[in-house]
């Protein structure tokens, strides 16, 4: 079974099971947002964390394996990407990145924000001209070292 046959499998056995992303999250003892993209395939499971998933997706133990095994993270496909949503958090960085770069430098010093030491949230905000997303991320400051 290839990872992307696995999460097709997760992906239906979600739907059909009527499972939330939030409820599998819980079962696994993770934020939504790391379990979510785990069972995308971007992240490794521990042993508990895949069997924890795996009895509720009703997932076998070749699955439930495969859940453990390090991903190629970032393996999503062409560059720019096609998904819309996707895409419009490429155009983000697109028009944005360079300000986030300046400003982040301007505050925290010559460094990269570290998507390892990292967390993000993601949430509905109710709003009378339309819903608004709200997407918070932190990651530890890693400042470039000289030697």
């Amino acid at each position: 079974m290839t990872r992307m046959e696995l999460v097709e499998q997760i992906v239906a056995a979600k739907i059909e099971r009527k499972l939330t992303w939030k409820q599998l999250a819980e079962a696994v003892g993770r934020s939504e947002v790391w379990t979510t993209s785990a069972l995308l395939g971007q992240q490794s499971m521990s042993a508990d964390e895949a069997a924890a998933a795996g009895r509720l997706l009703g997932l076998g133990p070749e699955a439930v394996l495969l859940l453990q095994v390090p991903p190629s993270k970032g393996a999503l496909g062409p560059t720019p990407p096609t998904d819309p949503l996707i895409y419009r958090f490429h155009e983000i960085v697109q028009v944005y990145g360079a300000t986030l770069k300046e400003l982040i430098h301007e505050k925290m010093g010559d460094g990269i924000m570290s998507a390892i030491d990292f967390e993000m949230t993601i949430d509905k905000v109710p709003d009378p001209k339309g819903d608004r997303v709200k997407v918070v991320m932190h990651g530890k400051f890693l400042p470039y070292r000289k030697w």
